[in-house]
């Protein structure tokens, strides 16, 4: 047991002595680290402050050598640099700033070659060191660009001082240690220059350059001066030249420097040498010919991404522009590239679908954010692409096309105007653009004979792809790019001549074919015709009708006729194969652009002909045909009927088709009774004649001037709203209800003689929404004297504001002058010749919309509660006219005759009634053939397809007795009236008629004559029913 204890206790202690021995180690183990740590802390503290005291040695004597007023050696400004860039940190800035002061100062000494800081470079022990200084001094300098801000004054002197030190030490020009003697050294001293230069280029010389033309130029007005950007001109230009134009140093000229927003501008406005300088390096050329290497010209597209790709397509262009002979000689790659380039850019345009996309103010939606500097120079960016569309490049790139001469013939002299309007000289603001250009030449019509694939023709191809590419990419200025391209008055006609040469008969063969083709060539021919159309569009659209019909511009009436037929039938066989149903992409924007061009044709011919009969119809289509499919539900039938309506020759099928329409409500039948003057009913009974002459009579009173509800235009009398109508309490009810009166007719097949103003129609079928649609077109059709004074205003040469007007129209409203402002404040703002065009179009849609806005809103409520919209798309507005009016053409009476029923006895070969045809044909005016028509049927003008759809049928009956009296025919009655037997003489008796049926009441009288005069007269008592 004892054993046992000692045993115990001495492990014990063992286990406590250990444990002593290790916190001993532990401890001894710590002192020495903490031995260590404090002599590393006070080394560091030593370092420190031996730092300190040595940078406070250093910038003493830095200061001391700025205080001084001795000239110091190369070598003493040398060692002075090598200290401070040993310490040299930010607080360093003002010792740095003064030190490149000693240093440029030194290079100024005349005749002093120990002053020289260059001098060093020649010295065998110092060369190595001197190049590194200063390459490291250049380098700060350049750090201190980069966060310098040319817009403050301070900063601006700063740039100064380092561009200068950048300037002098990457070039000799300036060095003195190279003149005279030293002339030698000149080559060794241009390789160290080289070599500082491209030590510059691998730490990023270039985006410094970048940044600070950036910082400088991409503002409203620009904070550099010419002196400035000369230097950095200069700067970015020297690796280039040092490297003879190496693909390397291109590249980083065009992304950093030429994609800088407009800087080619700035170039030519405030160095002009600097221009200089880059023409006598053909630096143009060079670009172009680096970019025409497809992959280099991606690649810079992709380093610049979507905005600043657009900045240096501006600068590109603008140098073209500058250099014609480049431009013409390399039209064939610049072409190429700037199509490219704008391809690039469109990929960045995108649909506003979140609030991630943003606005571009050329591009339009843009998926990239764009930055304030490059928003305040875009309108000058703008301006260098409106460069590409001015009359000097498209000169120069259209050259093949404008070359040909159109064949003309000897002119013959204009009649001279009459009008005192027509002898105001013609100067406006589009006088260049659309002056009368080859009035007297031969008419354009396809010939064919030219090849596609000769190099002529694709170089046309090519061009006329980038103006279309950049029409769809540069969305916010297209208008600018269309007004551009209509602007040199031969283009477009000579443009429309070299379609005409194009395969072998020339032109729409081709381009058919071309639709199923989708080979690059058809693309791009295709293109051409897209861009035909868009700007041929744009200027018809922007020409008034003295322009299009007097003068002629750019296109002669007749080969419009010849360019409609080639757009109708392109749009009816893209259409009618089934090509627009699958089209997408290139090929829908095709369709859009020709059947644009093609509408606007066909409405300015709808209000003012200019084609033949029968042009926009296609007689291959049948009627038949179509109305099976649509039935159906085919679609091309569908696209057809929704697009080009016009091609269906409505004389068979197209009118009758509207009479098939579903009905519902007003739509049904209406029950008519009349009472007379002495408050008695009028007898019959009412079989849809009753009520079309209730129809006809109650429409006639709505639509009387007098009552004011409507207007007269002046000249032709054609109805519109009265802009007075107000008058009326109700007058908005009013017209609801007269839109419902005439939806009602027209729905019936009901013709009633209200002639409507054809701007006023057009509101009512829509046309004011579409794309093709111009107020100042439309303005003859309600006042074509107020449309001639306008326009003159257009044509005045001299200064508008010297006629005293202003955006306001005075109007005497029941013997008071009420003063109309065009747009707010527009009563205080003059007309000017900026202005002008605005004024004339705001003056046009005041005069037919703004007037007029509710009483035409309330009737096409009214009328639309009646006939669906989309029932009158595939019309015209004249042929809308046509259905609410009936033709204005004479009354048929062979065709009245052939669909004649005859019944009591009479028959074709009658006596009685060869009698009335004959006094219908012979003694009869046009004017109460009319009023005979109107007491049969109650309708004054003939069913639109003819008397054989005159329902019931025109039927004569011979009667005996009075109507009253009338039993209907008898066995005795009729033949008597066969055989011309009488029971008595009825010359006291007068036809009468029961207009339900259009049948026609005539007794069996014994003379011509006593039927003549009895007929003239019973038509002319405009009564109803009771006239026996």
């Amino acid at each position: 047991h004892e054993y046992s204890s000692l045993l115990c206790f001495t492990q014990s202690s063992k286990s406590e002595f250990l444990d002593k021995a290790r916190q001993a180690r532990e401890e001894r183990k710590g002192y020495k680290a903490r031995d260590r740590a404090a002599t590393l802390i006070q080394a560091l503290v030593r370092r420190f402050l031996c730092r300190c005291r040595l940078q406070k040695q250093i910038r003493f004597a830095l200061q001391a050598m700025h205080a001084g007023t001795t000239k110091r050696n190369a070598l003493s400004i040398f060692k002075i640099a090598q200290k401070l860039l040993f310490i040299f940190c930010q607080d360093d800035k003002l010792r740095f700033e003064k030190l490149c002061r000693s240093i440029l100062g030194s290079m100024d000494v005349e005749n002093e070659p120990k002053v020289w800081y260059v001098s060093l470079a020649l010295s065998k022990d110092l060369t190595i060191p001197w190049i590194k200084q200063i390459k490291d001094l250049l380098w700060i300098s350049c750090q201190f660009l980069k966060k310098l801000k040319p817009d403050i004054m301070q900063d601006n002197k700063l740039v100064t001082l380092y561009l200068t030190m950048l300037v002098t030490f990457t070039d000799t020009s300036t060095w003195k240690i190279v003149r005279g003697k030293g002339e030698a050294l000149r080559p060794a001293l241009t390789r160290i220059c080289e070599n500082i230069m491209g030590h510059l280029n691998q730490k990023g010389f270039y985006s410094i350059l970048q940044i600070l033309l950036t910082n400088g130029l991409a503002r409203s007005r620009p904070s550099l001066t010419k002196g400035t950007l000369t230097a950095v001109f200069t700067l970015a230009l020297r690796p280039v030249i040092a490297a003879h134009f190496s693909d390397n140093l291109l590249r980083s000229l065009l992304i950093h420097i030429m994609s800088v927003p407009a800087v080619v501008s700035h170039i030519y406005t405030i160095t002009p040498e600097c221009m200089t300088t880059i023409q006598t390096h053909d630096l143009l050329r060079k670009f172009i010919l680096f970019l025409s290497c497809e992959e280099q010209c991606v690649d810079i597209c992709v380093c610049l991404e979507g905005s600043h790709t657009l900045c240096l397509l501006g600068n590109l262009i603008h140098l073209g522009y500058l250099n014609e002979k480049v431009l013409e000689e390399e039209a064939n790659h610049f072409v190429t590239e700037l199509t490219d380039m704008l391809s690039y850019c469109q990929r960045y345009v995108s649909q506003k679908k979140s609030n991630l996309t943003h606005w571009h103010p050329v591009l339009g939606w843009f998926s990239q954010t764009v930055d304030y500097g490059l928003n305040e120079s875009m309108p000058l960016v703008t301006k260098q692409l409106q460069y590409l569309w001015g009359m000097p490049v498209i000169r120069t790139l259209f050259s093949d096309v404008l070359s040909k001469k159109l064949e003309t013939q000897e002119p013959t002299p204009p009649p001279q105007p009459t009008t005192s309007q027509n002898n105001l000289p013609v100067k406006s603001l589009f006088k260049r653009a659309f002056q009368k250009s080859a009035s007297v030449r031969n008419i354009l019509k396809p010939v064919g004979g030219r090849r596609v694939d000769s190099a002529e023709v694709q170089k046309v191809c090519s061009i006329c792809v980038l103006y279309q590419t950049a029409l769809t990419t540069l969305t916010q200025i297209r208008l600018q790019i269309l007004t551009g391209l209509t602007y040199l008055d031969d283009l477009l006609p000579k443009l429309w001549a070299f379609i005409c040469e194009l395969g072998p008969q020339g032109g729409l063969k081709l381009f058919i074919e071309c639709l199923n083709n989708d080979t690059e060539e058809s693309k791009q021919l295709l293109a051409m015709l897209m861009l035909f159309c868009d700007c041929s569009r744009h200027l018809i659209t922007i020409l008034d009708d003295i322009e299009v019909y007097e003068e002629q511009i750019s296109f002669k009436t007749e080969e419009l006729v010849t360019i409609s037929s080639f757009l109708n039938t392109f749009v009816y066989k893209m259409v009618w194969d089934g090509i627009l149903e699958n089209a997408k992409g290139e090929k829908l924007d095709l369709f859009h652009s020709v059947h644009g061009w093609l509408m606007v044709l066909y409405e300015r011919d709808c209000r003012r002909r200019f084609s033949p009969d029968d042009n926009w119809l296609r007689k291959d289509l049948k009627p038949s045909l179509l109305f099976q499919e649509l039935e159906k539900g085919k679609r091309r039938a569908q696209l057809l009927l929704q697009y080009i309506p016009h091609v269906i020759p409505h004389k068979n099928d197209g009118y009758d088709q509207l009479r098939r329409l579903p009905v519902n409500s007003i739509k049904g039948v209406i029950r008519v009774k009349f009472v007379n003057d002495l408050g008695v009913d009028e007898a019959g009974i009412d079989q849809d004649g009753v009520f079309k002459e209730f129809l006809e009579e109650i429409i006639k009173k709505v639509f009387n001037p007098a009552l004011n509800l409507f207007k007269t235009t002046s000249g032709n009398e054609r109805l519109y709203p009265s802009p007075t109508s107000y008058i009326h309490e109700n007058h908005l009810q009013l017209f609801e209800f007269v839109g419902k009166m005439l939806g009602k007719a027209m729905y019936e097949g009901i013709v009633v003689d209200v002639p409507f103003a054809s701007f006023f129609l057009g509101q009512v079928m829509g046309h004011h929404h579409s794309t093709f649609y111009s107020s100042i077109d439309e303005l003859p059709s309600l006042d074509s004297e107020f449309y001639k004074n306008l326009t003159s205003i257009k044509r005045y040469d001299g200064d508008v504001g010297d006629l005293g007007l202003t955006l306001s129209y005075d109007e005497d409203v029941m013997g008071q002058l009420v003063c109309h402002e065009l747009i707010p404040g527009g009563k205080t703002m003059p007309v000017t010749n900026e202005n002008k065009i605005s004024y004339i179009h705001l003056m046009a849609h005041f005069r037919m919309h703004t007037q007029i806005k509710e009483q035409t809103a309330a009737f096409i409520r009214g009328f639309r509660s009646i006939i669906n919209p989309e029932w009158l798309h595939m019309f015209s507005t004249p042929e809308v006219q046509r259905l609410v009016s009936g033709d204005n053409a004479e009354i048929d009476l062979d065709d009245l005759k052939k669909h004649t029923v005859y019944y009591g006895g009479f028959h074709s070969s009658h006596r009685v009634i060869i009698w009335l045809w004959d006094i219908l044909s012979s003694d009869f005016s046009s004017e109460e053939r009319a009023m005979f028509l109107k007491f049969v049927t109650s309708c004054s003008r003939p069913p639109l397809l003819g008397f054989a759809y005159l329902k019931p049928p025109f039927s004569i009956r011979c009667v005996e007795v009075s109507d009253d009296q009338d039993t209907g025919d008898t066995l005795g009655s009729v033949l008597r009236g066969f055989f011309t037997i009488r029971k008595k003489e009825p010359g006291g008796r007068l036809p009468t008629s029961s207009t339900c049926f259009n049948l026609l009441k005539l007794p069996n009288y014994s003379k011509k004559s006593i039927l003549r005069d009895k007929l003239r007269y019973a038509i002319s008592m405009n009564t109803g029913f009771e006239l026996s």
